[in-house]
């Protein structure tokens, strides 16, 4: 009276065996995608380090800023403002050049721009997704100086970006915001170096200003 039940313990028919190494080659397939495009995701290549595109003006900060020493807010008149830290209109570049190089070929879409009222297409560099909220005056009115962003503009001919600017990197600033804080007069003064520890210095500004990164998606994410 003793019935076989050993078939009982089977959900699908036994030919669907068949299909187990199918599943599981897929399976590994698909782990293998999703750790292919995470190391993609943030590797260099998709964070955009490094990335310098040709502008329609060959501007050198190495010059304007390195050699001639002009302050960062000259041009970037936000920057200390507001969110945005601007770029210059055309009249700021012909304060200097409308006799300095005033017939340089390579200055003629700042002389088309200035005459016309229209813009020069300049290629943002440091552009961040339009979900993504990022306050300069925030930042440099507390003590991040350029450089942390921007890295030694002074020096470049042509500006790359030369940080990830990912979620990640943000909040590993503001998880550990003291090797990037200096005294605020020094904000703009690109090749300052700090005479003692920047840990030691940068731990005493933020508790001197109570600064206290936020890290809630909100601050971001608005």
């Amino acid at each position: 009276m003793n019935e076989d039940k050993s078939n009982d313990i089977f959900i699908f028919p036994r030919w669907t065996w068949i299909l187990r190494p199918a599943v599981a080659v897929g399976t590994m397939g698909g782990l293998l995608y999703a750790t292919v495009v995470l190391a993609f995701g943030f590797s260099p290549q998709a964070t955009d380090v490094g990335y310098a595109p040709v502008q329609p003006v060959p501007y050198s900060h190495a010059l304007h800023v390195g050699q001639l020493g002009m302050d960062c807010r000259y041009c970037h008149t936000g920057v200390e403002l507001s969110a945005k830290a601007l770029i210059p209109p055309s009249q700021t570049c012909m304060n200097c050049h409308k006799s300095v190089r005033a017939n340089s070929e390579k200055l003629i879409p700042v002389f088309e721009s200035y005459s016309t009222g229209m813009p020069v297409e300049w290629i943002r560099v440091h552009d961040l997704p339009d979900y993504v909220y990022f306050n300069h005056s925030a930042h440099v009115r507390r003590g991040v100086g350029c450089v942390s962003c921007h890295g030694r503009i002074d020096t470049m001919e042509v500006v790359s970006q030369q940080e990830p600017l990912s979620m990640g990197w943000c909040l590993d600033c503001h998880r550990n915001p003291d090797r990037h804080l200096r005294p605020v007069q020094y904000v703009f003064q690109l090749d300052w170096v700090p005479e003692e520890d920047q840990l030691v210095l940068g731990a005493q500004l933020r508790k001197t200003h109570d600064i206290n990164p936020p890290q809630d998606c909100t601050t971001c994410h608005r």
